[in-house]
């Protein structure tokens, strides 16, 4: 199975964003780089924070959201790493607060982001972290999403999303060996 060579955490830059929905997928790098034990550093050319660990690289785009590919796809080209050695990790309206699901390929569902991704590497056939925060109408909220999604979660969903944050951690080494259908089963189970 093919090794994952760059994580990617979405997110918007800037402290006013740094505790918003939008910006799980920064959440998660931050996290990993920690459990790595490396440092993320601004790199101009690669248009992000980026940090290396071995072969695996880390990656914060710091373009906005809706240009998250211009990052990407220039790391990616410049070290001739894959689609389907790329892991996105991001926000999902689609999931509950806390729910997880891994895999490969498919539709953007509307988040510019993944947009922005598919449309810079020519493929959707990246892998995806998708990590839920809900959605304002299933959490019977009266925002609009590009409101939701820019503001933090609400402390009744903070607690499911950190516990999603801690599982995928968990689940990395069956990532980062290529093992997506051992780390699949481990994530989609019911949550423990």
């Amino acid at each position: 199975m093919t090794t994952p060579r760059l994580v990617v955490g979405l997110g918007n830059p800037g402290p006013e964003y740094e505790a918003t929905r939008h910006n799980v997928g920064f959440w998660f790098v931050d996290r990993l780089a920690e459990q790595l034990r490396v440092s993320l550093a601004p790199q101009a050319k690669f248009f992000g924070r980026a940090a290396r660990a071995g072969e695996l690289w880390l990656l914060q785009p710091t373009t906005y959201m809706n240009r998250s590919g211009q990052a990407v796809a220039a790391l990616a080209n410049f070290y001739k790493i894959s689609p389907a050695e790329i892991l996105v990790v991001h926000d999902e309206l689609d999931l509950p607060p806390g729910g997880i699901r891994l895999k490969q390929g498919g539709g953007n569902g509307g988040h510019n982001g993944l947009k922005d991704i598919q449309a810079r590497l020519g493929t959707p056939d990246f892998w995806r972290l998708r990590l839920g925060i809900g959605h304002p109408r299933t959490l019977n909220l009266a925002q609009q999403v590009v409101d939701f999604v820019l503001h933090p979660p609400r402390k009744e969903e903070a607690p499911d999303i950190e516990h999603a944050l801690q599982r995928s951690l968990l689940a990395w080494p069956r990532i980062a060996a290529g093992d997506y259908p051992g780390a699949q089963q481990q994530l989609h189970g019911k949550a423990v």
